[in-house]
């Protein structure tokens, strides 16, 4: 379906739709939740979500190195080569690796803000540093980089039914919180590459630190605190989904299938965790696949139903005016 969606996007330059066909198998190999949920979006707005995610997951895969073959002073320096790619792409236009291109073409065609792909990079610089976060305050500050941000590049591509404004804080919470059940769902998997992402204080409340999880991840074994601490961690992110969900209302009612169904997928990874009695630190809770089947057929039938009670123009790139035709950028 790639032919389509990149014809539906009016995306013809041949590099162009080959970048932005690297970014749609990195968020296929990496996103499985959020890509079974993308294929619920009209056809002409996959590939800028697609840029988005791929470029995303691009500079996570660096930063993570997770055939760990990289040294760190490697790591920051390709990283740094990313963001001075991204940078030029960004403001001339074309970039060096693929997935910069197709990121800086969506980001024009879009008007998506340079700042929240500079906020991004200085998370994932972060990342290559910092291994932890004493108070869930500290925390926010890596988050706003590393997901809220990502909810409102998403913004403008989705569009809305009320102003940009109104929206931003729902879908910057929806980042957040898919950034924090990922963290809940990946403790011991942090753990091994040298990062503890759940607040400090909030394990401290409840009587645990890093050599007890360590403990835990190495021997298999666990223990009432971490159990307590991972509970709390659960109900701060279900907060998040809740300051999240009356977004997805705002949003564009083509789109809305999508969101609500992503929502559903990753809200679903805590009932698994919660089902698994919280060894997120011994094994990865993932949905099942008869409940990803059931959500991705409620979608199919709330797409039906918007296509059905809603025109929208084919070719509209934004929520904000009418329709325009994609022009392909200065190389």
């Amino acid at each position: 379906m790639t032919r389509r969606e990149l014809d539906a996007a009016g995306i013809t330059d041949p590099a162009l739709r080959a970048a932005y066909t690297r970014c749609r198998r990195l968020n296929a190999r990496h996103g499985r939740t959020y890509f079974l949920a993308t294929r619920l979006l009209p056809l002409e707005r996959r590939s800028a979500v697609h840029a988005l995610y791929g470029f995303a997951r691009w500079a996570d895969d660096i930063v993570d190195d997770l055939d760990r073959t990289l040294a760190p002073a490697e790591r920051d320096r390709l990283l740094r080569r990313l963001e001075s790619d991204l940078t030029n792409g960004l403001r001339f236009g074309g970039g060096d690796e693929p997935v910069v291109r197709a990121v800086a073409d969506t980001a024009t065609q879009y008007a998506i803000e340079p700042v929240l792909f500079a906020d991004f990079m200085s998370s994932m610089r972060a990342d290559l540093t910092v291994t932890d976060y004493p108070t869930y305050a500290d925390l926010q500050g890596y988050v706003h980089g590393s997901a809220a941000v990502i909810g409102l590049q998403m913004l403008p591509v989705l569009g809305t039914v009320t102003t940009r404004e109104e929206a931003a804080p729902h879908a910057a919470a929806l980042g957040v919180a898919f950034q924090l059940t990922n963290f809940l769902r990946d403790v011991g998997e942090d753990l091994d590459r040298g990062r503890v992402y759940l607040p400090g204080d909030l394990l401290a409340a409840h009587g645990v630190d890093r050599p007890l999880l360590e403990w835990s991840r190495h021997t298999g074994r666990t223990d009432p605190r971490i159990r307590a601490a991972l509970v709390a961690a659960e109900a701060m992110t279900r907060e998040a989904y809740r300051t999240a969900e009356p977004g997805i209302a705002m949003l564009d009612p083509r789109v809305r299938p999508c969101i609500r169904a992503a929502f559903t997928l990753y809200g679903g990874i805590l009932d698994a965790i919660a089902e698994q009695e919280y060894t997120v630190l011994h094994r990865r809770a993932v949905v099942s696949r008869r409940r990803r089947a059931a959500t991705a057929a409620a979608g199919v039938l709330r797409v039906a139903s918007a296509r059905w009670r809603v025109h929208v123009p084919r070719r509209a790139a934004t929520a904000s005016g009418p329709a325009v035709e994609r022009k392909e950028p200065a190389r």
